[in-house]
């Protein structure tokens, strides 16, 4: 694989995903951490040839919802090294870019979580590219697994002291009702992504806070007030909404086919990107750890609390985009862009990262014949490889 940035190098006898299409004609041409160019297989020149006898090769692999990985939870200790462990375990599954999540906790946790995050990005780990704040200013009454005892109210006041990151998109999930008007606003303009979830909200109440600058809404369907003939909820103004973007959990576990399909129609793979909401048990053996003092149980890869709730998902990327294909009979391209280029155009990363086009980063997933992770390359370098040890 590549281990060198600087030199040029042809990634070529690949299923290429591009946005056009499965190409199996092109090079891809890297150098310096970035797509140089797509260029006919027999016209590389004297570079370096990466061959990939025929594997997929797709964009890196964008996850917004990120909660742990390797064994370790963000929350129980939101420290760097925390962080770079839940990088390398996702990395393994052809994630490029992540948002480390934080589930609802006290204000100094967050904050000692956005500093974190801070510190990996600026010394250089690629793969974290951004912080998800997921309460704590959510509804209790679809609070799920989150602890009731650090939910709290989103007031102006308090919107107008929280910091994003300095060096990354900083996503931050809110009930709608729990905000005081004017909140959301705050925050957007504070530089937040603001999405609704674990809500309640009517969807007049999701209406007024889109007008505030609210973009997204995560895991649909999950947490969140349904669809009715009269009231539409959140599951309503997700679906309705035409310039909003909606994570889902591919799992087969949290939302059923049906729904997937539904979901897919009305928002389109450019609206609808694939997240994991992964927990600490992901690349690891783990059949139990500690949420905030609640011990889940992990049993045929599905997360419940001690009442039988689900608490997150043991999903990586690679699976996830198997499982959306699985559900709603969509084809790779669709569900790559799923995977990496929605969520990169609603993180406003769209000119650096998401597809492969010259003049992103060379950020790849590389995938078998049953797309089965072989390999991902994170800004020109190997970060793991199937028949390698990482570069980390």
């Amino acid at each position: 694989m590549i281990h060198n940035a600087s030199t040029l190098t042809a990634i070529t006898d690949a299923r290429v995903v591009t946005p056009d299409g499965i190409r199996d004609d092109l090079a891809v041409m890297v150098r310096g951490g970035r797509i140089v160019d797509l260029v006919p297989a027999t016209a590389v020149g004297d570079a370096k040839v990466i061959d990939l006898l025929g594997s997929y090769l797709l964009p890196g692999f964008v996850d917004t919802q990120v909660n742990g990985g390797g064994g370790v939870l963000f929350n129980d200790d939101p420290s760097p090294g925390t962080v770079r462990t839940i990088a390398r375990a996702h990395a393994r599954y052809g994630t490029t870019g992540l948002l480390a999540t934080l589930v609802s906790d006290h204000l100094d946790v967050v904050e000692r979580g956005r500093k974190a995050v801070d510190a990996v990005i600026r010394d250089g780990e690629q793969t974290v590219i951004g912080l998800h704040i997921e309460g704590p200013f959510i509804n209790t009454e679809r609070r799920g697994v989150h602890d009731a005892e650090r939910i709290r109210p989103l007031t102006r006041a308090t919107a107008e002291r929280l910091a994003p990151l300095e060096l990354g998109p900083t996503l931050i999930t809110v009930a709608p009702e729990m905000a005081e008007p004017g909140a959301i606003r705050a925050l957007v303009k504070r530089g937040f992504i603001v999405a609704a979830g674990h809500s309640a909200a009517s969807h007049e109440q999701v209406a007024a806070a889109i007008d505030e600058g609210l973009t997204g809404f995560t895991h649909l369907y999950n947490a969140m007030s349904q669809l009715t003939v009269r009231e539409p909820g959140v599951v309503g103004a997700a679906l309705d909404s035409d310039n909003t973007y909606a994570g889902f959990i591919a799992d087969g576990v949290h939302v059923a086919a049906a729904c997937a399909r539904i979901a897919l129609r009305c928002k389109g793979p450019e609206r609808l990107m694939l997240v994991t909401d992964a927990m600490p048990a992901v690349g690891t053996s783990q059949t139990t750890f500690e949420l905030l003092g609640e011990t889940i149980t992990v049993e045929d890869g599905v997360y419940r609390d001690r009442h039988g709730a689900l608490a997150g998902s043991s999903l990586d990327m690679a699976t996830a985009v198997r499982g959306m294909m699985r559900l709603t009979g969509c084809d790779l391209v669709t569900a790559a862009t799923m995977a990496a280029t929605t969520p990169a155009h609603f993180l406003g990363l769209q000119r650096e990262r998401g597809a492969i086009a010259p003049g992103l980063a060379a950020d790849f997933a590389i995938l078998d014949h049953e797309l089965r992770p072989v390999a991902t390359i994170t800004g020109g370098l190997t970060a793991w490889s199937k028949n390698e040890e990482p570069l980390h």
